[in-house]
């Protein structure tokens, strides 16, 4: 029985290093270097090629190096009897959540005005927006979202939520279900997207439901760059609909020179670095996953390939 890391344009050594501290008698494979793919029951994925797991006859269980799966699932031909897991980690939870924060805080109070004025050696108040006074909407209250809606009650912010069924939080109006969609977006201050990336929320942010944001409205995006239209982002910055954006996430990554969002005075740019998964960390759960597997025990932080997450 092993394990295989498949992560094309990932270096894996971080994770080859978490694993065999933890169990120096774990039988490892690295991609593409498998002397025996007939042994690999336990495969660690991130953007593997499509089709790879066929050659892994008894593959039972394929994990995300993250939170997220749909680079998994996005490949058609998935092993039936492969179970698709992912990582659920309170380091990642806690990152996300700093990050929004810090995001929604950078625009609320213009702290990224100041640079600018900064380097013109002018001094100049800026108006800033109290956090009683915005309506910060985030759109998908799994883990992460939930958590950084806790963090956002917490300063004082009126926070609202989106999600498919209901829930909920303390703090937090919840809206539920695609009928209750244009009521969450038309009192979005802020809109903060956390959502997994499936068919249904492939493009959700278009122009259409942009435009149901209220003037002035900002975005955050640190979910997939495939939630939006990128084109339709542009032209709700360019018509003043929109105040800015924060991306972490791009449809193409790295982000290619000369695409519009580098120059754009009115969008923040980070590269996919909202939280980062730290081997150290997630390997005790995985080696826990790869026991229950061998003992034929259930496996934790299932994902249902029907809904995406």
């Amino acid at each position: 029985m092993s394990i295989v890391i498949v992560s094309e344009g990932k270096d894996p050594s971080a994770w080859v290093d978490a694993l065999k501290q933890a169990r120096p008698e774990l039988n490892l494979y690295v991609y593409p270097d498998v002397a025996d793919k007939s042994d690999v029951t336990f495969a660690l994925a991130w953007n593997h090629p499509p089709g790879v797991f066929q050659d892994y006859p008894n593959l039972r269980c394929i994990s995300s190096m993250g939170a997220g799966v749909d680079h998994i699932l996005r490949d058609t031909k998935l092993p039936e009897q492969a179970t698709i897991t992912r990582i659920i980690d309170e380091n990642l939870t806690q990152d996300m959540g700093e990050y929004v924060a810090a995001q929604v805080l950078n625009h609320t109070r213009t702290l990224g005005a100041y640079k600018a004025l900064q380097q013109q050696e002018k001094w100049q108040p800026l108006a800033y927006k109290r956090a009683k006074d915005v309506r910060v909407g985030i759109m998908g209250l799994g883990k992460l979202g939930a958590h950084v809606a806790t963090i956002m009650v917490g300063l004082g912010f009126n926070v609202s939520g989106w999600a498919r069924t209901k829930k909920e939080l303390v703090g937090v109006n919840v809206f539920f279900g695609d009928d209750t969609l244009d009521s969450f977006l038309v009192q979005a201050d802020v809109l903060v997207c956390l959502l997994p990336l499936t068919p249904e929320t492939k493009g959700i942010l278009n122009l259409a439901n942009l435009r149901k944001l209220p003037q002035g409205a900002y975005v955050i995006n640190a979910a997939r760059g495939e939630h939006v239209v990128e084109a339709d982002l542009l032209q709700a910055l360019e018509s003043g609909h929109l105040s800015g954006a924060a991306l972490d996430v791009f449809e193409k990554e790295p982000l290619p020179q000369g695409h519009a969002y580098w120059s754009h005075p009115n969008v923040f740019i980070t590269p996919h670095m909202a939280s980062k998964t730290d081997p150290t960390s997630v390997v005790p759960q995985v080696l826990e996953n790869y026991d229950r597997l061998q003992n034929s025990e259930p496996l934790q932080n299932i994902v249902s390939p029907k809904k995406g997450y």
